[in-house]
């Protein structure tokens, strides 16, 4: 049974961090596989998957998420591992056409669904109406579990319009990213202001950033999360002046979920937890 046990997903790259600041940071299609595999034995059965150019820049040409997939899949078979595939649809280079072209090309059991815009410190997360339309339309099309990405309260209310505008299906997973430059701290107060917002029903994991990372694991655990999200697209440091790597991340939140009493869920009962009827195997 998957009642009570907890999702681990790691976020293995992100789009902002230099391979020069973060030795650890995979980069490259076998990289980021080797990652993969560590991060499923250490206990994550969602992998989420962002991807660089030759340059090591931020991309979301289909092509480099086609050489990453289809690496982690490589290594996961050769490994006899399973693992759900979330993948990016972040604002980037690119247009809206080109966020949404490798999920009708790879056809992932997952992707990312920023709820709105934000003025993301000095930069704007551009996440128009328009698009998100366009991809909840297409999630749903392609029957792609989207992974709401919550960093302020009004991307909860976005997210509401969208499902009762028919745009999002419900029941939906919500993904709240605290400690983001211009979004919600985080802190309890935070997470305590958005959590009744959730429609009944929902699922919801929980990360925070940099600092923020352990404080919202230790207060998603006590508030009965469905999820956690660790890594090192969010955090680089496993502690005070100790460089991460993303397999360590996960292994310590597995380790702080079972000091909660909660096991922790396979691929195949994330799935079931979440509502995923498919699998990309």
């Amino acid at each position: 049974m998957a009642e009570n046990k907890l999702i681990l997903s790691a976020c293995l790259t992100g789009a902002m961090t230099p391979k020069e600041i973060c030795p650890n940071l995979p980069i490259t299609p076998e990289e980021i596989a080797a990652d993969a595999v560590a991060c499923i034995k250490a206990g994550a059965s969602i992998i989420h998957i962002h991807v660089r150019d030759k340059d090591a820049r931020f991309t979301m040409e289909t092509e480099y998420f086609v050489q990453a997939v289809d690496a982690v899949k490589a290594a996961c078979q050769r490994e006899g591992l399973d693992v759900i595939i979330n993948l990016t649809t972040s604002n980037g280079p690119g247009t809206d056409e080109i966020r949404l072209a490798h999920l009708e090309k790879i056809r992932p059991e997952m992707c990312s669904y920023d709820a709105g815009t934000l003025n993301w410190g000095d930069v704007i997360f551009e996440n128009s109406p328009v698009f998100l339309k366009k991809l909840g339309k297409k999630t749903q099309e392609l029957d792609i579990k989207p992974e709401i990405e919550i960093f302020d309260g009004s991307m909860i209310g976005n997210a509401i319009r969208l499902i009762q505008s028919g745009h999002l299906a419900a029941p939906c997973h919500f993904q709240f990213i605290m400690g983001v430059p211009g979004g919600l701290d985080g802190t309890i107060d935070s997470l305590n202001f958005m959590l009744p917002k959730l429609p009944a029903g929902s699922t919801w994991s929980i990360s925070g950033i940099g600092k923020t990372h352990m404080p919202m694991m230790l207060a998603g655990l006590a508030a009965g999360c469905t999820g956690l999200r660790v890594g090192l697209e969010d955090n680089i440091m496993l502690s005070k002046g100790k460089m991460a790597t993303n397999e360590q991340l996960v292994r310590r939140a597995a380790e702080l979920a079972r000091l909660a009493g909660r096991e922790i869920a396979t691929a195949a009962e994330a799935r079931q937890i979440l509502g995923i009827k498919r699998t990309t195997w």
